[in-house]
């Protein structure tokens, strides 16, 4: 299938073709004919599979393209509602580039950074707005956002936005916006929270799900390094440091640790960035594009990450701390093994980790598999197989 298939125009179709796009992914065949129908939708799909342009070309192909209500002045008519500032610029930056052929105004509202710069962009006039909800409500309080135009609204990463907490703010902003709109609600996990958020803000939504069984894609593989009480920074410093030795992302559970494990890593002689919430924006952009460019080669990040963060080719993911929630691990993973290349996930677990183990295994289309870290003082031992309800753990041969 091609992207004219899908219903597109050639304008976008064209344009797609010029940037290297020749086929659909699976959630975006599936998702775009139902976007330009006009119906609301509901999409379950991994993280790196294309989600964006899943929700993001039918939407600039229905107001910017097919509309016949073009406004002499600009008023926003699209938003899109994300939980972290990260993603938040990485889905301005592909709304800009999807829409450029018919000039679309792609405007990115975020905290942590001064509000003025982004109310001079929405006087100026602005055709989609991409915001996390803190910093819209903001604009609203200070009157400085128009939601009255809105036709189309999209919720990316549901399942997050409810995780953090931004329930409340969604449905403040929900009362602002028209009641004739279309809404899409695109997450990687559909829980009880998530159709219950479904049933209040869409009408009748169409559900398309591409994951399958799975929340994970089969191209990770996951491993556990078992380790004592104060082992894990020498367990990490050896995981990365194993060939092939390459970019990885860290995940700590606290900012406070984040820094320390950043700062243990640059002892060892390992070049490290940190990214948390406490960070500021600027820092936290730093951060991220040394790592992409390559001038450091490990990210240390709280969960403020697992969402969000574009990153080409990332092929290892170490949970320094399992998250507390299952679902997180899969967002945390996420990172890697995108676009069907291979990926690693590695956690260091303790004792008082294990427990969070089983529910994480649910969730994996195959077994943990826990291996010794050779060398590692740490280790609480070998290798073992979890009996009774816990995630069936195999132990791997020795090389």
């Amino acid at each position: 299938m091609s992207f004219a298939n899908t219903g597109l125009s050639d304008v976008l179709s064209h344009s797609l073709g010029r940037l290297g796009y020749t086929q659909p992914t699976p959630i975006q065949s599936k998702s775009i004919p139902v976007v330009l129908s006009g119906a609301d939708l509901l999409a379950r799909a991994q993280t790196g599979t294309g989600k964006t342009a899943a929700f993001g070309l039918p939407m600039i192909e229905r107001l910017l393209v097919r509309s016949r209500r073009r406004p002499a002045a600009r008023t926003m008519r699209g938003l899109v509602l994300v939980p972290t500032r990260e993603l938040a610029l990485q889905v301005e930056r592909a709304l800009a580039t999807y829409g450029a052929p018919v000039n679309a105004n792609v405007v990115g509202i975020v905290g942590g950074v001064a509000m003025r710069p982004q109310v001079d962009a929405l006087r100026k006039g602005v055709d989609i707005v991409v915001a996390t909800p803190g910093r819209l409500i903001d604009h609203m309080q200070q009157g400085t956002v128009n939601l009255s135009g809105v036709e189309s609204l999209t919720l990316d990463e549901a399942d997050r936005l409810l995780d953090m907490g931004f329930l409340p703010s969604l449905r403040r902003v929900l009362k602002a916006l028209p009641a004739a709109r279309q809404t899409l609600l695109f997450s990687a996990t559909l829980s009880a929270d998530v159709a219950r958020l479904a049933a209040e803000f869409t009408r009748e939504p169409v559900r398309v799900d591409v994951s399958g069984a799975e929340a994970v894609t089969p191209n990770v593989t996951h491993r556990v390094h078992a380790v004592g009480e104060g082992g894990k920074g020498e367990a990490l410093a050896r995981v990365l440091l194993q060939p092939p030795a390459g970019r990885a992302l860290v995940f700590c559970k606290t900012k406070r640790r984040s820094d320390r494990v950043g700062v243990q890593l640059v002892r060892a002689g390992i070049t490290a960035a940190v990214i948390h919430g406490n960070k500021s924006q600027g820092a936290r952009n730093r951060a991220l594009g040394d790592f992409k460019a390559g001038r450091v080669s490990v990210l240390v990040a709280t969960d403020i990450a697992a969402r969000g963060l574009d990153i080409a080719h990332l092929p290892l993911v170490v949970n320094y701390d399992l998250p507390a929630v299952a679902e997180d691990y899969v967002h945390r993973v996420g990172r890697t093994g995108r676009a069907g290349r291979a990926g690693r996930a590695v956690s260091l677990v303790s004792t008082e980790d294990r427990g969070l183990l089983p529910a994480i295994q649910r969730l994996l289309p195959g077994p943990l598999e826990e291996v010794v870290l050779q060398g590692s003082q740490g280790s609480t031992g070998g290798a073992r197989r979890q009996s009774g309800t816990g995630p069936q753990l195999v132990r791997a041969p020795r090389r």
